[in-house]
């Protein structure tokens, strides 16, 4: 038998070889030796990655070295971008100049150069990638919350918005956009495929790695724009609301330190300046930045910026609400985004032209240039009388034109409010925060000026007078408008940040709270919550904004439950609601039926003594939880929302 076994066994292996020299023959000489260029070199290189993974992982996880070269790419990327803006503007200021002693040129040259910038930026994004318009911070909210918007993360569109971005930038003041929102995206983006690489190179996979690096990379996105690491992490915690946890600060400060350091090097290198400093650099006194009554005045302009952002934001929500039902606008935001945004940027650049209503506006100046203008800490309206001190160009903008400083601010304000929330309708990528900052910095810099009108002298602090700085209200209005269109508070660190001008925290923080006060009365959506409710997407809004009476309401309106268990029940209403409820859980509410907890059926069937003390033990446990979580109503009922059932806070 064994001898049978192994001659079978013979005669199936010389089969076996049979058919493969059979198949050898009717394959390829290639492909029946198949061979690899440099297979050693291929395998040494592996090796000595293989060993730098586990250099690196011996000093800290692979995904901190993600989080640092997210914030080293987001902040080239921002260079870059800087970097090409500049050469445009300086094209489009050099060829104005030209043109200098012929006014038809110059007016052509002016409006057609930003119509067509605008033009390329719409039918570039609408061609290649439809959905690259806009600011992205809302899409970014809604991927954060957990909706799967795959199309929003792909490389054609992080080129599409980078260029499109570009060509919106190059556009100028006429236009009047900024880059935050969709940097916030572009960093999201880069993020994305860096959580990816992470996750491959990992021996441990950790659970949702890419949505640890998207939160974190919405943090950087604005940090790499001012160099703010610190503002721009809490801006994006603000905006994000609740879709950051406390384990993502440390990676968000983290990356948002590297891509600020990265930003202000480059910019150094770049011959921008000769060491890291502020982005917009001051000269305000530091003896005595402000006198102590001043307070009252910065007061009072965050009140006036409270009131100025609800009529933004009203005209904000009316065109969104406008351009979704006229047909003219559906037409052409549908079919003709291109002609529709080089007609926009003809017209916003028309009313701009220095010739004509820009020689009130200051129009020449570039957004960085507005603002720089706009905190120079000398006084504008008594430069007529002082010939001795001359203003730098950017400043002298506003005293050129013959008529008074305040009515020049007062003008410019008009006309930016409608012109900024017509801007807000172009179909193309564009952010909308550094507008609004420098529409603050507008506005402070009008009461300022004031204030320099009403006392000339300045402000008694002793025996000597202390000239008033209008820079500083400036700087004060830019952190409060920006903040109450945003319904934030770290505009403040951002103002800061920029400036270096630590001595007016204190005022600008008060500008700012009551500025959010004025915005946020009445429950009124902040502007990224409007963006986010016209493009109809998910989004957790507030519930005491969606629902001004839920505090009042009572539990029986909110819960479907047969049973009710009142707080002071006696034994025979315990044993009611444990016989007739087939719930695992019973509801204990007050005299106003307003919810004080849960209890287990369960622990009710036990012994009857133990029910006074265990309701007494829910109670006291419900108070605790909503003071040491300090949700509410709000987070119960949404947490009912999102489960099903509301949070027990009995024994276990």
């Amino acid at each position: 038998m064994e001898e049978k076994g192994v001659h079978r066994g013979g005669e199936n292996n010389n089969q076996e070889q049979e058919n493969q020299s059979d198949t050898s023959h009717n394959r390829s000489p290639l492909l029946s030796n198949p061979w690899k260029p440099c297979r050693r070199h291929h395998a040494v290189v592996k090796g000595w990655l293989l060993k730098l993974r586990c250099c690196l992982v011996t000093v800290c996880g692979i995904e901190w070295y993600g989080y640092a070269a997210l914030g080293i790419l987001t902040a080239v990327l921002s260079f870059l971008m800087d970097f090409s803006v500049a050469k445009l503007l300086r094209a489009h200021r050099w060829l104005y100049t030209m043109l200098e002693g012929n006014i038809l040129l110059q007016f052509f040259s002016w409006t057609l150069y930003p119509a067509c910038l605008c033009a390329v930026s719409s039918s570039f994004s609408h061609n290649i990638c439809p959905f690259s318009t806009g600011s992205g911070i809302p899409e970014v909210r809604a991927m954060l919350a957990g909706i799967e918007m795959p199309h929003y993360l792909s490389l054609t569109h992080l080129f599409t918005k980078f260029l499109g971005l570009i060509c919106t930038l190059a556009a100028g003041s006429t236009v009047f956009l900024g880059k935050v929102g969709p940097f916030v995206h572009l960093s999201t983006m880069v993020g994305a495929y860096l959580g990816n690489l992470c996750t491959l190179i990992q021996d441990k996979k950790k659970e949702n790695a890419v949505g640890e690096m998207l939160v974190v990379a919405a943090a950087v996105g604005v940090a790499s724009c001012f160099g703010a690491p610190i503002g721009g992490v809490l801006f994006s915690v603000e905006v994000m609301s609740s879709h950051f946890a406390l384990r993502h600060y440390c990676p968000g400060f983290f990356s948002a330190a590297c891509g600020a350091l990265t930003f202000r090097l480059l910019a150094v290198w770049g011959g921008d300046g000769e060491t890291l400093q502020a982005l917009f650099k001051t000269s305000f006194p530091t003896a005595l930045p402000f006198y102590p009554l001043e307070i009252l005045l910065f007061a009072f302009l965050g009140l006036l910026c409270g009131a100025v952002s609800c009529c933004y934001l009203f005209c904000h929500r009316w065109i969104l609400r406008f351009t979704k039902t006229n047909p003219f606008f559906i037409k052409m935001l549908t079919t003709e985004k291109g002609l529709y945004s080089a007609m926009v940027a003809f017209f916003l650049a028309s009313l701009t032209f220095p010739h004509f209503a820009g020689q009130y506006m200051a129009s020449k100046n570039t957004m960085k240039e507005l603002l720089t203008s706009f905190l120079d800490s000398r006084q504008w309206s008594s430069q007529s009388h002082n010939a001795s001190e001359q203003l730098e160009q950017p400043s002298l903008e506003w005293t050129s034109s013959g008529i008074h400083v305040c009515l020049s601010l007062v003008f410019f304000l008009l006309m930016k409010m409608w012109m900024l929330v017509l801007a807000c309708t172009l179909p193309l990528p564009a952010g909308y925060f550094m507008p609004v900052f420098v529409y603050g910095a507008a506005l402070g810099r009008l009461v300022g000026e004031g204030a320099v009108y009403l006392s000339p002298t300045g402000v008694a602090s002793g025996p000597q007078w202390v000239p008033v700085n209008p820079g500083g209200y400036a700087l004060a209005g830019a952190a409060a408008f920006s903040g109450a269109v945003t319904h934030t508070l770290s505009p403040v660190l951002v103002a800061i940040e920029l400036t270096g001008q630590f001595s007016h925290a204190v005022p600008i923080l008060v500008a700012t709270l009551l500025a959010n006060a004025v915005a946020r009365s009445g429950h009124r959506p902040s502007f990224y919550d409007a963006l986010s409710i016209s493009k109809r997407l998910p989004h957790l809004p507030s519930l005491k904004k969606a629902c001004p009476q839920l505090p009042s309401t009572p539990v029986g309106q909110v819960v479907v439950k047969s049973v009710l268990l009142q707080k002071a029940a006696g034994p025979l209403e315990v044993e009611r609601a444990v016989k007739t409820s087939t719930e695992t859980q019973i509801p204990v509410v007050d005299t106003s039926a307003h919810s004080q907890g849960f209890t287990f059926n369960s622990r009710l069937r036990g012994d009857r003594r133990k029910w006074g003390k265990e309701i007494t033990f829910i109670i006291c446990n419900f108070e605790h939880f909503v003071e040491k979580e300090r949700v509410g109503w709000k987070g119960i009922v949404l947490a009912h929302i999102c489960t099903g059932s509301f949070p027990c806070v009995s024994h276990g």
